[in-house]
């Protein structure tokens, strides 16, 4: 009688290293960043105030879920947009137009994430802010 043939060797744990190693490529890119770009240490100071007011004014769950949204969305933008910039640097290191409508439309799409975080700042801090005046 044959022996059975012994299962396959499970890929689980080389499975798990690549995605912890994603993880960490991941951080690298987000403090490469920051190490970076200017507009990125804004971005974090303007993170710490909002944490602040929330803690201060004790935001409901909905108002952090709100901020929690509107922040992430504009730090995913701005990776975005950094990720974007270097890649048109290096395949157009000299100015082309396109080049530059590239990066001009990556930056807008930041500007707009950050206006519309400000109007979910406004709703939600404005009353709170106005009423201590």
């Amino acid at each position: 009688m044959a022996e059975p043939t012994p299962p396959p060797p499970r890929r689980f744990p080389a499975l798990m290293r690549q995605r912890a190693a994603s993880f960490g490529y991941a951080f690298q890119g987000v403090v490469a960043a920051l190490r970076t770009e200017v507009h990125l240490w804004f971005h974090a100071a303007a993170t710490l105030v909002v944490i602040g007011l929330g803690l201060y004014f004790g935001l409901a769950r909905w108002e952090w879920a709100a901020v929690a949204l509107a922040v992430g969305a504009v730090w995913c933008a701005e990776l975005v947009n950094t990720a974007i910039e270097a890649v048109v640097n290096l395949v157009s290191p000299e100015y082309h137009p396109l080049a530059g409508r590239a990066k001009d439309v990556a930056a807008g799409a930041v500007l707009m994430m950050a206006l519309a975080a400000l109007v979910v700042g406004l709703l939600i801090f404005g009353p709170r802010v106005w009423a201590l005046f």
